[in-house]
């Protein structure tokens, strides 16, 4: 297994590194930072803008190839470069990073949890009342468009601010200002202001899992190792647990890789309506402002998120399914 583990962390280390790349020469390509420049009041001349340009490595004349060593450099001694306002885009990405890890982290965790869970009890019960309900909820779930999600629980959340005439749970930022107490307090107020945005991703995260593990699950209902175990004297839900859910839970390891991918997607959507200042929500504002720097500072951290999560359901596989172990 530890053979296996380091192969696929080698082949991890190689995508990282082709995925920073393409992704910066694309950024820097498609961006064009020098419109921001020559668009302000009074309007600078040609030789300002360059010299801008150049301090922040954003000059389009000098080769992306260029540019891009310079900011790797940069980032193997830890300085991810400046924004486009002459910030220090590491201050921007430590504030950042921990708003939207804590959002990542509950949303795929919860929506994993009750998509197996919800799914292993739909194949189980197969074309029950139950079975139709949560294909009926999941088809609804997948159709709908996160941001629309999103916006639908804070309209919820403000309706009913409206009807108790004080705040139910709530549907902005990601913590009380000045809240007073001790740790408790600062803790109970991180849990309610990750509801409403956590509930958001693990509801579109729980409809797809439930639909492939149904499927999965099903494939295993009729093996005959679960006869065996039921002959042996288990019963039928103890072998369902032990043995069918363990056995339709690998294929939804790798899954899980590309399902974080989307999560990511879906979190720059939620961020925005639900004001929390994350990463997705700086990704949307530094491509509006072209600000090449900031936007390979989201990439990296997005590269690095999804090659974990990949890394993270090898190491799952390996550990559920024995051929892996012995290969």
């Amino acid at each position: 297994m530890t053979r296996y583990l380091a192969g696929r962390l080698g082949y991890y280390a190689a995508l990282l590194t082709a995925a920073v790349f393409l992704s910066y020469a694309l950024t820097g390509t498609a961006l064009g930072p020098r419109a921001y420049f020559e668009a302000k009041q009074p309007r600078p001349s040609a030789a300002s803008v360059d010299r801008q340009l150049t301090a922040l490595n954003l000059n389009d004349r000098t080769p992306v190839v260029e540019r891009f060593g310079t900011w790797a450099n940069g980032l193997l001694h830890g300085d991810l470069g400046r924004t486009i306002h002459g910030t220090p885009v590491n201050d921007e990405f430590g504030r950042r990073i921990w708003v939207s890890l804590r959002l990542l982290l509950v949303g795929t965790l919860l929506g994993m949890l009750l998509g197996v869970a919800a799914g292993a009890w739909s194949a189980v019960r197969q074309y029950r009342l139950s079975d139709r309900a949560l294909t009926v909820l999941s088809f609804v779930l997948l159709s709908t468009p996160v941001f629309l999600l999103a916006l639908l629980l804070k309209n919820g959340a403000i309706a009913a601010k409206d009807a108790a005439g004080h705040e139910v749970v709530p549907f902005t930022g990601y913590e009380t200002p000045n809240l007073a107490g001790g740790i408790g307090a600062h803790l109970a107020d991180w849990a309610l202001h990750l509801l409403l945005p956590t509930l958001t991703l693990a509801l579109g995260g729980l409809a797809a899992y439930s639909r492939y593990q149904r499927a999965t699950m099903l494939d295993v209902l009729g093996a005959d190792y679960l006869r065996t175990a039921e002959a042996k004297g288990l019963t039928r839900g103890r072998a369902l647990l032990k043995h069918g859910l363990r056995t339709a839970v690998i294929p939804m390891t790798t899954m899980f890789a590309y399902a974080f991918l989307g999560l990511f997607t879906g979190a720059a959507f939620t961020e925005t309506v639900f004001g929390w200042h994350g990463m997705g929500e700086w990704f949307i504002q530094a491509v509006n402002e072209q600000d090449v720097n900031s936007v390979a500072a989201v990439n990296l951290f997005a590269a690095v998120a999804v090659l974990a999560a990949g890394f993270l359901a090898d190491a799952l596989h390996a550990a559920l399914d024995p051929r892996v172990r012995a290969a």
